[in-house]
């Protein structure tokens, strides 16, 4: 899947990124989720800043597609959702509950994206910031920029901004992850009380191979403007299902499972925090690196993930159709939990108890061993180690 990912354009661990940035100052805390900046407001040396960018990726060409085929609209507020929890959650793993600021900056082609689909999608991001309020997260919705750009955006993309402030001893710095640790990991599937329907886990990472590897090749003579031209053909839309098949393992149709919108963890993780801050020693999102991405942001420290979900169904379908080694599945695709919590056993089942009172999957997925260098083994459905 990985070599795929490069051969369709994309790069899972953004090594040329990271290459790019590597000489900037990583800010107060080089270990934290995001980058942590002095109080940009005040100047107040107990406070900080982050002022994060994320958003939905290629998963808005996917819900052009899904859109064309079958007329529902609706799609279109997941992809907002997208958007905007692709920032809130990463900032959450910095120890950030609000409030949160948002800007957003959409671009599209007007020949193919009318004002019914942005109308969809602002009215999709307000109703969930308020579905954020009322589980007592503050949110601001500060506006944004949409841009007729068809000379270089073939469909959509939707990004968005987020600021927040808070005090610099309420950081999540993850240096305090240590041997020892046991970690909780938050099911990236299923449905919560805060959910509207099924959710089948895959957030907004890995969608350029998922969309290829499952859907049918008939959909690339129908909608070319949704892939980039210089993709084998091969791997154009490689799969064997249309969006609207039901699979015996998921109670929603295959193309409403690959769209289903990243789940945000700040409704349970609010309580968390309020209650168990001091105990946490690191938050994890498993985004881009999928079961890898701790690696990151330890040192000296084996992280062994032993106790995994099942498979969810979806990202077995993903590997049945693609033929990807379950290595590549893991270092790309979260493959059944998205937010990682390192803590002691007696908070991670307090923990638990949370995620289960919103009828969230939680359970501990593995624990911390000493070693001499970043280590992360994952006994999933084969033993895949990393470092």
């Amino acid at each position: 899947m990985s070599s795929n990912y490069a051969k369709r354009g994309v790069s899972a661990g953004k090594e040329e990124v990271h290459a790019a940035i590597s000489h900037l100052d990583k800010g107060l805390y080089p270990r934290a989720f995001c980058k942590i900046l002095p109080d940009l407001s005040t100047g107040d040396p107990d406070w900080c800043s982050i002022m994060h960018a994320d958003g939905a990726g290629t998963k808005s060409a996917l819900a052009y597609l899904y859109w064309k085929e079958t007329g529902d609209l609706s799609v279109w507020r997941g992809i907002a959702q997208d958007a905007i929890v692709m920032n809130t959650d990463d900032m959450l793993c910095a120890g950030a509950t609000g409030p949160f600021i948002f800007s957003n900056t959409i671009g599209r082609n007007k020949f193919y994206v009318g004002g019914e689909v942005l109308s969809e999608m602002l009215q999709g991001m307000e109703e969930f910031f308020e579905m954020l309020r009322s589980h007592g997260v503050g949110v601001t919705n500060a506006g944004g920029e949409t841009a007729d750009v068809g000379d270089i955006v073939k469909t959509l993309i939707h990004d968005a901004t987020a600021f927040t402030r808070l005090p610099r001893k309420q950081v999540i710095t993850n240096e305090g992850i240590r041997a020892g640790d046991v970690i909780v990991g938050l099911a990236s599937f299923g449905q919560t009380i805060y959910e509207k329907e099924y959710n089948g886990g895959i957030g907004s990472n890995g969608l350029t191979n998922a969309r290829h590897d499952l859907l049918s090749h008939v959909y690339a003579e129908k909608y070319p403007e949704t892939f980039d031209s210089h993709i084998p053909s091969d791997l154009v839309y490689s799969g064997k299902y249309l969006v609207t098949d039901q699979v015996d393992s998921m109670p929603i149709p295959v193309g409403k499972a690959l769209l289903s919108p990243t789940r945000t963890f700040l409704p349970v993780m609010k309580p968390v925090l309020d209650r168990y801050r001091d105990k946490i020693h690191g938050l994890i999102h498993c985004t881009g690196g999928g079961q890898s991405k701790v690696k990151k942001f330890i040192d000296q420290v084996h992280v062994v993930k032993s106790n995994l979900f099942p498979t969810p169904p979806l990202f077995s379908l993903i590997q049945q159709s693609s033929g990807a080694s379950w290595a590549e599945m893991y270092e790309v695709l979260n493959m059944g939990h998205r937010m990682e919590i390192y803590t002691d056993e007696e908070t991670a089942k307090a923990i638990i108890d949370i995620a289960g009172s919103f009828e969230l999957g939680a359970r501990i997925v593995g624990v911390c061993h000493p070693s001499d260098h970043p280590k992360v083994t994952v006994e999933g459905e084969e033993t895949v180690v990393f470092g």
